[in-house]
């Protein structure tokens, strides 16, 4: 059975981190081999806040930008979604990103990938990981928390993870893998 993974970046800002780390992630996956990857990054998108005039729950989509996001969420089988800690919560862009549909993410497991300073993002992951099972996802248990992130991105803004980063992502990735097997069994049945 074939799986298919989105690495989300979930940062939006200017300046951000997060395709040097989804970079990494993504790669990384890959090489891990469970599953295909697609490295998505919701700047592409440019989605405004819920604007779209009805319910996530009816795919009733009007807007081009929202119709392309569903269309990528609905294309896998698992996501790992990428998010910085702001004011110990995710961030906003990431949030609206997956309030803004709703079946398309149901039955599919999802893992968080946080980066901070002394924290790690944990807070933010915590708190990710609820909203992600509000939306019928399967949170899996396995965070991987990237503390002090800025220290681990070069000058040519490539991320180094250390043996523990990369062996955290390893078991996230067997989780995820594990999870997105038997639910898509569940979807297809």
């Amino acid at each position: 059975m074939s799986l298919k993974l989105n690495v989300i970046i979930g940062s939006t800002r200017p300046g951000r981190a997060g395709p040097a780390i989804g970079k990494w992630a993504a790669e990384h996956a890959t090489k891990h081999g469970k599953f295909e990857v697609e490295l998505v990054d919701l700047a592409d998108f440019n989605l405004p806040l819920l604007d779209e005039p009805n319910h996530p729950r009816m795919q009733k989509y009007e807007h081009e930008h929202t119709k392309r996001w569903a269309a990528s969420v609905a294309s896998a089988d698992a996501y790992l979604f990428l998010t910085p800690e702001y004011d110990y919560y995710p961030n906003a862009a990431l949030i609206n990103a997956l309030q803004v549909l709703s079946l398309e993410w149901s039955f599919k497991p999802a893992g968080v990938l946080s980066y901070a300073h002394v924290s790690g993002g944990l807070r933010a992951a915590q708190e990710l990981r609820m909203l992600i099972s509000n939306l019928n996802m399967m949170p899996i248990p396995q965070t991987v928390p990237i503390p002090f992130f800025t220290n681990f991105i070069d000058e040519q803004k490539v991320f180094n993870p250390t043996a523990p980063m990369n062996e955290g992502l390893n078991a996230a990735l067997d989780q995820l893998a594990s999870w997105a097997t038997a639910l898509k069994a569940g979807r297809q049945g």
